[in-house]
C-alpha cells in the first residue's frame, strides 16, 4: 500500500497548482464498497487530492444503491463541487447524479458507468477488451468442450461489457458446436462466497462435466475455485479472472487461476484526480471523447453522449506474471509468490 501511494504521489505533477488554504474546494468520493481494490484507490485518490489542496469527503454505501443515492445528495449538500462515483447500481445512481448535476455539481463515473448523459466524465478501462482477453486466455488452455460463464454483478454495467467482449470471442465457437455453454450465471455484488455457492450448484447440476470457466473477475474466480477444489477440478479446468489482485496473482503463481487481466489503476487514479481538479476549478481541456450512451450500455433506446476516457489492459498468465505484475511494481514479489514452491528469481 505504501508503494502504491508513493508511486501515485510522484504523479501529482500532472495536477494543476494547489489552491490557497483559504480557497479549499471540496471533492466528494462515493464508493459502492471497500474491498482490496477499492480501499487502495480510495486512499490513493484521497491522498492525491489532499496533496493538491482539496478537502475530500468519502462515503461508502455498503452495496446499498439507496444509501449511495443519499450519499451523493449529501455530498452535494455539503458543498462538493465534484463527486467521484463508483456506483453499486449504475442505473439506480442516475437519479441522484442527475439531481446534483442540475444543481451544478460535476460528477465523474469512476470505472463503473452511471447510466446518465449528465455525467461530466466517465473514466475506465477498455472493458470490451477485458472480456475478449478473458475468453482468449481460457481458450488458449481449452479450445472446446463444456464452458461455464460466470458474470459479475448484474447491476454493474462493466459486467455486461465484459460479457459482451467475451461473447465476441466465444460466439463463433458456440455456433460451430465446439463450445457448449452448460451454465450462464451472474454473481451479485461480485461476491466471492456467492460465487462459490453458485459454482457448487453448477457442479452438482452438470452431469456432462465442466471443461472451462470464464469468470469475470478475480473475486468471483477465487470463490468458484473453492467449489472446484472440493470437486477436484483445480488445476485441471482453466478459469479466468480480472484485476490482477494480490490473491488472484498468487493463485496464478500456484497454478490454480489461469489468467487475470491487469488494469493498471496506478494510471487511472491520477487521471481521475486530474479531471476532478480541473472540473472543480473550471479550467483546462479534459481530453475526453464523447461516446453514445446507447453504445456504452448496449441499450439502443438510450440517448445522449458521455465524455469518456478508456485505458488499455493486459492479459496476465503464469508465463508473464512476474514481468507484468511484479517487475512493474503493481504487486510485490513476496505477495505474488507466497507459498509457491520454486518461485522465479527476484
Amino acid at each position: 500500500m505504501h508503494r502504491f501511494l508513493a508511486a501515485l504521489l510522484v504523479l501529482t505533477s500532472v495536477l494543476p497548482h494547489p489552491v490557497r488554504a483559504t480557497d479549499r474546494i471540496k471533492v466528494g468520493l462515493s464508493l459502492a464498497d471497500v474491498d482490496e481494490r477499492w480501499a487502495h484507490e480510495r486512499d490513493a485518490l484521497t491522498s492525491l487530492l489532499q496533496a493538491e489542496g482539496f478537502d475530500v469527503a468519502v462515503q461508502v454505501a455498503g452495496f446499498d444503491p439507496n444509501a449511495q443515492n443519499g450519499h451523493i445528495r449529501a455530498l452535494a449538500a455539503q458543498g462538493a463541487k465534484v463527486i467521484v462515483v463508483v456506483p453499486e447500481d449504475g442505473t439506480a445512481a442516475a437519479k441522484a447524479v442527475e439531481e446534483v448535476a442540475a444543481a451544478g455539481v460535476k460528477v465523474i463515473a469512476y470505472d463503473r458507468l452511471v447510466d446518465s448523459p449528465k455525467l461530466a466524465a466517465y473514466v475506465s478501462f477498455d472493458n470490451l477488451e477485458v472480456g475478449r482477453s478473458q475468453a482468449r486466455g481460457v481458450l488458449a488452455a481449452r479450445g472446446s468442450g463444456n464452458f461455464v460463464l460466470l458474470g459479475g454483478s448484474p447491476t454493474d454495467n462493466n459486467a455486461r461489457q465484459f460479457r459482451a467482449g467475451q461473447m465476441q470471442v466465444l460466439s463463433p465457437l458456440i455456433q460451430s458446436g465446439k463450445i457448449k455453454v452448460v451454465a450462464d450465471r451472474w454473481v451479485d455484488y461480485w461476491d466471492g462466497p456467492i460465487a462459490r455457492r453458485v459454482m457448487e450448484e453448477i457442479i452438482r447440476a452438470s452431469g456432462a462435466g465442466i471443461d472451462a470457466v470464464v469468470a469475470s473477475n478475480d473475486g468471483t474466480a477465487l470463490g468458484a475455485l473453492e467449489a472446484m477444489r472440493s470437486a477436484g477440478l483445480v488445476g485441471k479446468v482453466p478459469i479466468s479472472g480480472q484485476d490482477a489482485s494480490e490473491q488472484g496473482c498468487n493463485s496464478i503463481a500456484r497454478g490454480e487461476l489461469t489468467v487475470t487481466i491487469l488494469k493498471d489503476t496506478r494510471k487511472l487514479v491520477p487521471l481521475v484526480a486530474t479531471l476532478a481538479a480541473r472540473l472543480a476549478r473550471g479550467s483546462g481541456d479534459l481530453g475526453l471523447v464523447p461516446v453514445k450512451l446507447a453504445d456504452l450500455t448496449g441499450a439502443q433506446g438510450r440517448t445522449g453522449m458521455v465524455p469518456c476516457k478508456f485505458l488499455p489492459v493486459e492479459l496476465v498468465t503464469r508465463d508473464n506474471l512476474k514481468e507484468l505484475v511484479v517487475d512493474s511494481g503493481f504487486q510485490s514479489y513476496d505477495a505474488v509468490y507466497r507459498d509457491v514452491p520454486s518461485p522465479p528469481a527476484r
